[in-house]
């Protein structure tokens, strides 16, 4: 079964995509960490193949901060695929930014929050 980690600050998105992979005939678990502190803590615990991490403007969770925690969870785990989510229509200077990190192959991909919670297993499932 494969496992991804999952670090975002809206609680209710993040249980819908929990619940989402829960209820589906994928073979994920989901594993919510309870804040950005604990990811990389997390991702060392359980080898994720898959850390999906939101960003806002707001500390902890804006783009800078996220690429450190994305540095050292490809340090811990390289095999780990790294996903940003982001909400566009709000957040336009970090969807700016993740795209840009997406181009430059910093990271593996990236989601738009205005996606469906069946849209975004798929996308997950298949990276």
């Amino acid at each position: 079964m494969r496992k991804i980690v999952v670090d975002m600050q809206n609680f209710l998105f993040a249980d819908s995509v929990a619940t989402a992979f829960r209820n589906s005939d994928y073979e994920i678990d989901v594993v919510r960490t309870e804040s950005p502190t604990d990811t990389v803590k997390m991702c060392k615990i359980y080898k994720p193949f898959a850390l999906i991490m939101e960003v806002t403007s707001s500390t902890p969770w804006k783009f800078y901060e996220r690429m450190k925690i994305r540095d050292e969870v490809k340090m811990a785990c390289p095999e780990c695929k790294i996903a940003f989510i982001v909400d566009s229509n709000t957040e336009k200077q970090a969807a700016k930014d993740i795209r840009d990190a997406k181009k430059n192959g910093l990271i593996d991909q990236f989601f738009y929050e205005s996606m469906t919670a069946e849209y975004l297993m798929d996308q997950i499932y298949a990276m």
